[in-house]
């Protein structure tokens, strides 16, 4: 599926913050043309990191990673939102809310579970706390 738009992390925040009402509405008024299927917005995996970094970074919104998780996971769900990596975002999502990992991290063991694939070069041993991954320090 084809989008008819690119969405940006500020609208997605403004969306989920209220910190500026009238953008909020504006962004509410477009997510609800999403969800009734009438647009189509294209969402990158690095839009998302964005998104996760400033609703959870506590010299800005300090949002509980859980609750930042589960709000970004209905909209990634939302069927016109195109994401070419859905289901590696969804469970890095939910490997961010119940680990310490970061969001990118989240990302790459989630991209690693989806293929199948157990062994990482890294240097960062919060991986090493993931069952079934395999770190090695090159």
């Amino acid at each position: 599926m084809s989008a008819d738009a690119f969405v940006d992390a500020d609208v997605i925040v403004r969306l989920l913050t209220g910190d500026d009402p009238r953008k909020q509405a504006r962004a509410a008024a477009l997510f609800e043309q999403v969800e009734a299927g009438q647009v189509r917005l294209r969402l990158l995996a690095s839009t998302l990191a964005d998104v996760v970094y400033v609703l959870t970074s506590p010299r800005l919104y300090a949002t509980p990673r859980a609750k930042a998780a589960d709000l970004l996971a209905v909209l990634v769900r939302l069927p016109a939102v195109v994401m070419d990596d859905r289901e590696t975002a969804l469970g890095a999502l939910d490997l961010f809310a119940r680990s310490n990992l970061d969001f990118g991290d989240a990302l790459t063991a989630a991209a690693m579970a989806q293929e199948g694939v157990d062994a990482l070069y890294s240097y960062d041993r919060d991986f090493d706390r993931l069952a079934g991954l395999r770190r090695i320090e090159p």
